[in-house]
């Protein structure tokens, strides 16, 4: 199939394939006499993985480290949950870090609603923010 007909299968622009071959993601497919790329079906396969990776999260650069895993024969398997694991420790250490934001500006906003605007100075710039010291 050429690269229109993969992507449209694979619901992914054209572009977006001939990213993936200069990044080593898919390989790069025989040319037919006319010069267009030859895909086979596996493409889809590796395409529906490529994207299935990206939804969990997973960079690129990982997804490509699982698939030279897999071309060189091994089962990736521990390593893609050691790098789940990593993201899941990454998502609640931002988690935590957006619930110490959330209080914070629900602190500021909390002190707007006692501030009066007639008391901010030039100074300050913006009284709810810079607290007296």
């Amino acid at each position: 199939m050429r690269i229109g007909e993969a992507a449209e299968a694979a619901g992914v622009a054209a572009q977006t394939i001939r990213f993936y071959e200069r990044r080593g993601l898919l390989p790069q497919p025989p040319r037919g006499p006319n010069g267009y790329r030859d895909y086979d079906a596996s493409v889809l396969n590796r395409l529906a993985f490529i994207r299935s990776g990206q939804a969990a999260g997973l960079t690129l650069v990982e997804v490509a480290s699982i698939l030279e895993l897999r071309r060189d024969g091994a089962v990736p398997c521990s390593h893609v949950q050691s790098l789940l694991v990593t993201k899941r420790e990454g998502i609640r250490a931002r988690q935590r870090e957006l619930a110490a934001l959330e209080a914070e500006i629900e602190g500021l906003i909390s002190r707007s609603d006692r501030l009066d605007p007639a008391d901010c100075t030039d100074t300050k710039i913006c009284h709810i923010i810079v607290r007296d010291t």
